[in-house]
């Protein structure tokens, strides 16, 4: 069973139409945030918009809301969030609003009340930092980065090896 943690939550005053988040099926990690525009809303291909999801939060201390996408939108459509996932911290009390861009080759219409992204409320780890001028702990990846592991196989392997 998984744990449930009370969110306050509260619309903005011309949202009032618009359905609370809430998950699609019972086995959902994410909830629904609607469009909160006034009119159909166009996102040109490569474009950006702020566009509102019409609510304000209240998380409990030790929590986060991370903004999403929604799969659907971005395989059809090409519509994601700029800063994905987006970051709701428990102290922040504003207006929920969304950074989406149009990564199609079709204008995109954006109407009131479409499921526009999705929320999902996740426990927060704070972490310590220990300055230390001794070396690391040793890995058997170590400073390998941005695809150290490679797609060639065997031979790209052979590569980074000769390299070093």
């Amino acid at each position: 069973m998984s744990k449930e943690v009370l969110v306050k939550i509260r619309k903005k005053e011309d949202a009032v139409d618009l359905p609370l988040p809430q998950y699609a099926t019972e086995g959902s990690s994410g909830m629904d945030l609607y469009a909160d525009v006034k009119e159909p809303t166009a996102i040109k291909p490569g474009e950006i918009k702020l566009i509102s999801a019409g609510i304000y939060i209240s998380l409990p201390k030790g929590y986060e809301a991370q903004i999403r996408p929604r799969s659907g939108l971005a395989l059809k459509h090409g519509i994601t969030l700029v800063n994905t996932p987006g970051t709701i911290d428990s102290d922040y009390r504003g207006l929920i609003s969304l950074i989406v861009t149009n990564m199609g080759k079709d204008q995109f219409l954006i109407n009131r009340g479409d499921k526009i992204a999705q929320m999902i409320i996740a426990e927060v780890t704070k972490a310590r930092f220990i300055e230390t001028k001794e070396e690391l702990d040793m890995t058997k990846r170590q400073d390998g980065g941005f695809g150290h592991t490679g797609v060639g196989g065997l031979k790209s392997k052979v590569r980074r090896q000769k390299t070093k």
